[in-house]
């Protein structure tokens, strides 16, 4: 599985095995010298040169001990066979064995060359001398030497040492493994998440918002994901209310033309037929037909602007506003129309100023007061309060009335027919859309007041 964790553990893999690898060979091969330079085989051969040196060594001593007692100069001792019961038990072994001569060592640690020889009546004994060459002593440590070469050949000095280095790299090499593992997996798992929040947001699913680890590289990608994600949900909104508008406008221009062509010459032969009434004819019932006709008419008519209204997409101008100055100016305005409601502000300080088209937002702001003012109805409260959000600057009207039903709040912005007496049913879908051309937006949120309440969120300056 081609992975981001798999890869950075195959990337360490790959640029750490090439140097252990050198590193083995080059500390097998400095081993591998450093057993030649001291081989168990140059001190073999080292004890056994000596060994015959100390052998020559004593053969020419036991020569010249026994040349010596042959012209009489080394001192004798001699044993007499009549006291053969006084005899040292070398001296008595060497004259039952039969022999003619023998050679052996005594002294301290074999530092003296003994040479007896014998005759019909007694055993000549003779000493030399090795001045502190200790024969014995020499044997012993040939000894152990030689057993010390055998136990060292025995045991495989070059595997052994091959093997424990490539267990000690071995074990250094997975302990470092183990934390790139865990750092791998740490940076693998937002990289996975930001996968999965892509994967989810391209389904046309809400966007969810990550959990951002720590302030690096990963993490702020992490929160830079996440509001490109709640911008990009937004946009997502708006592209499609603007859409739907744009059906609905197209829709409303046409009805518009033929409601207009349609209602000037029903006008006019209306009131044309009242004028051509006789004298002397009850015209009261006609002028009371024609009345209703010409009513409904006109209101008709006035349907039919405001669809042209709604189809004619406004020009945009985009300006800093203060947003606090609008909103005092337009409930100076409206309040003489509800003088039995109460308007309550509260306004953040310092002013929050936003980047808006001003015609746009006092149109956005006159619908919404009006809406919640008829709400509240007499004695009612509409509070309204502003406030900047980072990158935003919002508006919320909340009134007392009594609230949007969940089935109301499905359409709200929707384009439709109203059976309120002087209400057009494009209102809020006029609202909505004046708010997207500049760069904001319009929602329901939850009231303070228990009645509705709606948001306008604008673009703030800087």
């Amino acid at each position: 599985m081609r992975t981001l964790k798999s890869r950075l553990i195959v990337a360490f893999l790959l640029s750490t095995l090439l140097p252990l690898a050198a590193t083995v060979w080059i500390t097998t091969t400095l081993i591998d010298r450093s057993l030649d330079y001291a081989t168990t085989d140059d001190v073999d051969r080292l004890s056994h040169t000596l060994e015959a040196t100390v052998r020559q060594l004593y053969q020419r001593e036991r020569e010249v001990l026994r040349q010596q007692a042959r012209d009489g100069s080394a001192p004798d001792t001699t044993f007499a066979v009549s006291e053969i019961a006084q005899w040292p038990a070398p001296v008595r072994a060497f004259w039952e064995s039969g022999e003619d001569e023998r050679f052996g060592l005594s002294g301290t640690g074999g530092d003296h060359i003994e040479y007896m020889r014998r005759d019909d009546r007694s055993v000549h004994q003779y000493r030399r001398d090795l001045r502190g060459i200790r024969m014995d002593d020499i044997s012993t440590q040939f000894r152990d030497t030689r057993s010390l070469v055998a136990s060292l050949q025995q045991r495989d000095l070059r595997r052994g040492f091959t093997l424990t280095l490539l267990l000690l790299l071995a074990a250094a090499w997975l302990v470092s493994l183990a934390p790139l593992v865990l750092i791998a997996n740490r940076i693998s798992r937002p990289v996975r998440q930001l996968t999965a929040g892509l994967t989810t947001f391209a389904a046309d699913a809400a966007p969810r918002h990550l959990q951002a680890a720590g302030d690096d590289e990963v993490g702020r990608a992490v929160s830079a994901f996440n509001r490109m994600a709640d911008q990009l949900h937004e946009s997502r909104a708006r592209l499609v209310h603007l859409t739907r508008m744009a059906s609905w406008q197209s829709l409303a221009r046409k009805t518009a033309h033929e409601l207009k062509n349609s209602l000037t010459p029903i006008r006019l032969t209306v009131e044309e037929m009242l004028a051509r009434q006789p004298p002397g004819v009850d015209r009261t019932f006609m002028a009371s037909a024609v009345q209703i006709v010409v009513s409904e008419i006109d209101t008709l008519e006035r349907r039919v602007r405001a669809f042209s209204e709604f189809a004619t997409e406004p020009a945009v101008r985009l300006e800093p506003v203060d947003v606090n100055a609008l909103i005092a100016e337009r409930v100076a305005l409206l309040t003489p129309a509800s003088p039995g409601t109460r308007y309550e502000l509260r306004l953040e300080s310092p002013q929050p100023s936003a980047r808006a088209d001003a015609d746009l937002v006092k149109g956005v702001l006159t619908n919404l007061l009006q809406n919640a003012a008829e709400a509240a109805g007499t004695g009612g409260r509409v509070l309204i309060v502003s406030r900047g959000e980072g990158s935003r600057v919002t508006v919320d009207v909340h009134d007392s009335g009594p609230g949007i039903s969940s089935e109301s709040a499905a359409t709200l912005f929707e384009p439709t027919i109203t059976f309120k007496k002087h209400g057009m049913g494009l209102g809020l879908s006029i609202v909505k859309r004046n708010a997207l051309l500049c760069g904001g937006d319009v929602t329901l949120v939850t009231g303070e007041l228990g009645g509705a309440a709606f948001r306008l969120t604008l673009p703030a300056i800087g």
